[in-house]
């Protein structure tokens, strides 16, 4: 994926994709909160414990499917919220986070900071992924209701239209929203992307979360080069403030790449309505042919073929 600024360059001057390590499987193992760490180290070990059998099926179910007498390359992840809110210090953190993963027979090879899914060093990662959110007006669409880029929703369809009676007219009658791709009977959901000036921007949960996603399968790019690559650092250098930790920490040095064909999360079904609005926005975000055939390319000569859809190579499994 690259900025609109590469629009603007002439052809021959068009950045070369570099490409970046893949694994066959990325596996997130959680999501911490505020409220998760304050809940204490039993909290910690009970969701792990919870993970952990999800994430040896899934590493079962990809060894399967590259079949006999091939190694599945595997990475796990842990994502931390620094963005809405900031506890503790990320050595302490991390550390209990190891810790209590360990407990349950699982490794965390690399860790990740949620604020650098909106930033990561000088690039603006949420920005760049907003700008490639593609708006299709509507059959009946007459400006009423700006596009995302201006008001900062995004729906997967038509919503109910606002209108205002005439003087001396009946009542207006009320049509529903429709889904897009609708099966029968829709399911529309609205989903805010955004909130607050330009200047001062607060991104949502989901959609960080699909920016975290685009990263997981290696199809983030800013001038054709990789964002936020993995810093290997051990728990006791890490820096006490999280403004100075890195966007992504590998932990552990011998772990596969972080990056990968298809991603797998297990996570609480709280997270379900969540995860909904990632789907829904991933579904609309323009991917660089450029990366994706790169991506796919490699899938296959490994072979695996990729759905052609991003979205599709995203497994979930709620406890």
């Amino acid at each position: 994926m690259t900025t609109a600024d590469d629009l603007f360059t002439e052809e021959s001057a068009s950045p070369v994709v570099q490409s970046v390590a893949l694994s066959h499987l990325s596996v997130e193992l959680g999501h911490l909160y505020m409220e998760d760490f304050r809940a204490g180290e039993a909290r910690l070990r009970e969701h792990f414990r919870r993970v952990a059998p999800w994430a040896q099926a899934a590493v079962e179910q990809t060894a399967g499917l590259l079949g006999p007498n091939r190694t599945p390359r595997i990475s796990t992840c842990f994502l931390i919220d620094d963005y809405f809110t900031r506890f503790a210090s990320p050595p302490e953190v991390i550390s209990a986070l190891v810790t209590a993963a360990a407990a349950a027979g699982l490794e965390i090879d690399y860790v990740a900071r949620e604020s650098g899914c909106a930033r990561a060093g000088d690039v603006e990662v949420a920005t760049l992924v907003a700008e490639h959110v593609v708006h299709e007006p509507h059959e009946g669409v007459n400006g009423g209701r700006p596009p995302v880029t201006e008001s900062g929703w995004l729906s997967n369809g038509e919503r109910s239209p606002v209108t205002t009676a005439a003087a001396m007219s009946g009542p207006s009658r009320w049509r529903p929203p429709r889904q897009s791709a609708v099966q029968n009977h829709s399911i529309f959901v609205d989903i805010e992307v955004w909130s607050g000036p330009p200047e001062d921007r607060l991104w949502s949960c989901p959609f960080l979360a699909a920016v975290w996603q685009l990263q997981r399968l290696g199809l983030l790019r800013h001038h054709g080069r990789p964002i936020a690559e993995p810093v290997e650092v051990k728990v006791e250098q890490l820096s006490e403030s999280w403004d100075e930790m890195p966007a992504i920490v590998q932990l552990n040095p011998r772990a596969n790449a972080l990056r990968a064909y298809r991603t797998f999360t297990p996570l609480d079904s709280r997270f379900l309505p969540i995860e909904l609005a990632v789907r829904t926005i991933l579904g609309q975000v323009w991917i660089d042919p450029g990366v994706d055939g790169q991506v796919c390319g490699r899938a296959r000569g490994e072979g695996m073929e990729l759905p052609n859809e991003p979205v599709g190579r995203i497994s979930y499994a709620f406890l």
